[in-house]
Parts: C-alpha cells; structure tokens; sequence
C-alpha cells in the first residue's frame, strides 16, 4: 500500500490515490526497482533461479555487527547461487570482502544504488573476479564496494 513506490506518509482511511508521487523521479526509482525485483524475468530470476526457488538459504556473514553489513547465499536444486549483501549503513564500503563458494567472475544483477532506481551509482561496475583468498569459511572471495543502505546480488558469470 505505496510502499512499491515510496509514498512518505501513512496510507489514508479515505484513500485518494497516491500514485502521481511516481512522476517524482526518486519515487520513480523505488517503483522499479520493486518491479525489477518481482517481474519472473528480471536479471535475478530468469538468470539466477535460486532467487526464486527458496530451496536453499546459507549465511555469508550474519555477524558484521561492527559494519552493519550481512550477506547471504540463496541456492536453488539447480544453477548457480545468488550472492545478496547488504550494506545497512549510509557509508560507502570499499574493499569489503565476502567469502563465495567458487572462483571466476561474479555479475551485479541488481545494485539498488544504480542511477536507474534514483542511487548514486556505486558499486562494482557490473561484476568482480573472486580471488583465491580464504573468507567466511570458503576458498574464494570477493572485494566489493558497497554502496550506502544497499542491497546488491551477484551471481557467478557463466
């Protein structure tokens, strides 16, 4: 109930539709990136199926208390895993590392900073190679920039 595009007060008893808050660009921005997250064919579902299967879910980092931060592994019978991290800060992270079950390159599929949703454009500039440096428990890892109060979901390319 206008959550989908940002509405900034309490939805009212006697409705009056709100919805013209969508030509406001930052409004705009939150709309579709809700969109981007439900549609069946958006980059994390039609390319990742474990965004949507629910068949598996495996802590990164629940415990980065220090930086405000966890990630998370969505894993599905088949596919590859979908990295979610979350940056719950209004600071930017450079150089944040996060353990990953393999090697190789890893894709944004969504950074909720991206200027198409109203962000600043931080990130990774679409992806970032995991290096072979141990973290979270796993052999590979990836140095990320977080940008503020984010949410990004990576995927291994290919």
């Amino acid at each position: 109930m206008g959550c989908e595009f940002g509405q900034s007060r309490e939805w009212p008893m006697n409705p009056a539709w709100t919805g013209h808050l969508t030509s406001d660009p930052a409004h705009a921005g939150i709309q579709q990136f809700v969109s981007d997250l439900q549609r069946r064919d958006a980059p994390g579902r039609r390319a990742a199926p474990a965004g949507r299967q629910g068949e598996g879910f495996e802590w990164v980092d629940a415990n980065d208390s220090n930086q405000s931060v966890a990630s998370y592994l969505r894993k599905g019978k088949s596919g590859a895993p979908v990295l979610v991290v979350l940056n719950y800060t209004p600071i930017a992270r450079e150089g944040y590392r996060v353990g990953v079950p393999q090697g190789g390159e890893w894709r944004e599929l969504l950074n909720s900073d991206a200027p198409v949703y109203g962000g600043s454009g931080v990130g990774n500039y679409g992806a970032v190679r995991a290096e072979e440096s141990p973290s979270h428990g796993r052999e590979f890892s990836l140095l990320l920039t977080l940008p503020p109060w984010e949410a990004l979901f990576l995927k291994p390319a290919g």
